[in-house]
Formats: structure tokens, sequence, C-alpha cells
């Protein structure tokens, strides 16, 4: 058996608890970009319930075209007026750096990437950045954002100023 045929046989299970359709606008009217890594279990981290809202995740939980894409359309279509960065400890994006990210895309395909991987040192400085980008793009409606760190050993969530 597969992965993919343990996450298909699960969904059987969740069919039967399901809660049931919810409205497509956000209940909370928030947006959460955070990133993918599999340790942040989101929706009880925050206090989330499903249709609560929009979640945005990539790696390192970084503020790319895609998430500016993303929550101009959440924020003009759907509602949303808050955005919370969650971003965590001991992050895979802070053992390269973009060059290196690269390099090892390029080894292992023979293709380079044409994408900045938006690696990072520091936790609290790419939040801070994060911030300034989300702060400075002309196409949200709100800029009503605040970064937050995760401790991936603790379970601690800080908020970033």
């Amino acid at each position: 058996m597969t992965e993919i045929d343990r996450i298909l046989d699960a969904n059987a299970a969740w069919v039967a608890q399901f809660p049931g359709s919810r409205p497509v606008r956000p209940a909370r009217h928030v947006a959460v970009v955070a990133c993918m890594d599999s340790r942040m279990p989101l929706f009880p981290l925050l206090g989330l319930e499903v249709g609560d809202a929009h979640v945005i995740r990539n790696a390192g939980g970084v503020v790319t075209e895609d998430t500016l894409r993303s929550l101009t359309i959440s924020q003009h279509l759907l509602g949303t007026r808050e955005t919370v960065l969650v971003h965590h400890t001991d992050c895979g994006m802070q053992k390269t750096d973009d060059a290196g990210l690269a390099d090892l895309v390029e080894a292992a395909t023979g293709h380079r990437p044409p994408w900045v991987g938006r690696t990072f040192t520091d936790v609290d400085d790419d939040v801070r950045e994060s911030l300034r980008l989300l702060r400075a793009t002309p196409y949200l409606l709100s800029h009503e954002v605040r970064g937050t760190v995760y401790d991936v050993t603790t379970g601690a969530l800080r908020e970033v100023v």
C-alpha cells in the first residue's frame, strides 16, 4: 500500500465525521501564510476550525508572487481582512542558500530553476522581510498583518515585532 492509498483510505473515516458544507468566505476573515513543514498542525495550533481561514503554505512560509496573488484574491473576492504569518524554528530553508538549492536541483535534474528559493538564515529577520513585502504591496485591501514564529520543540507561538 502506498502513502497515497493510505490517504485515500483515511478520507473514508473523514467522510463519516465530515462537518458539512461551509460558506466559501472564511468565517473569521483571516488568512494564514505558513511554512509547509509537516510538524506544524496549523488548525489546532491557531485554534481554527474548518471554514475559519484561508491557509497558504509554501517552503519557508515566505511571501512570493503566488502568495501575493492568493492573498489578493482572498481579500478582494472572499473577504479576508487580516493576515498572520507563521514561520518556525528549525526550518529546512535555513539549511542551504539560494545558490546551493539551485545547484542541487540542477545537479539532480539537469535544469536550473528559474525561481529563487528565498532561503534565509534568521527566522525573525525573514518574518520581518515578509511583513515588509505584504505591507508594501499595493494590491491588498488590508495591510493588517502580523508575524509569528512557531517553536517546533515546545509548540509555542511567539509574535515577531
